[in-house]
């Protein structure tokens, strides 16, 4: 879990929180397999992709800030290094 969180900057506790009660309706419908474990299974992975969805484009959001920020003040080396982490996909805190 601890890798998967380093890569990805925007998870947090309580993603992994989301992460736990999706776990727990996959369980409670591998042991019960009902109709309403079924539902309750397709509610919770929805939710938790929607909260997913809205914490990554969240973070997206405040990194292009930043660097909208950057760009106005001139801060050409934060910018560069900022767009080059973007355009290959890791993290922008990493360098």
């Amino acid at each position: 879990m601890d890798e998967f969180k380093q890569n990805k900057r925007w998870f947090d506790e309580e993603c992994l929180g989301f992460l736990d009660q999706r776990k727990r309706a996959k369980i409670q419908w591998i042991q019960v397999p009902s109709q309403s474990n079924v539902d309750n299974l397709n509610k919770v992975r929805s939710d938790v992709s929607r909260h997913f969805r809205n914490k990554k484009k969240a973070y997206l959001r405040a990194k292009i800030e930043e660097l909208v920020t950057n760009n106005t003040i001139q801060n050409i080396r934060d910018l560069y290094r900022a767009t080059v982490t973007l355009r290959m996909g890791t993290s922008l805190d990493v360098i």
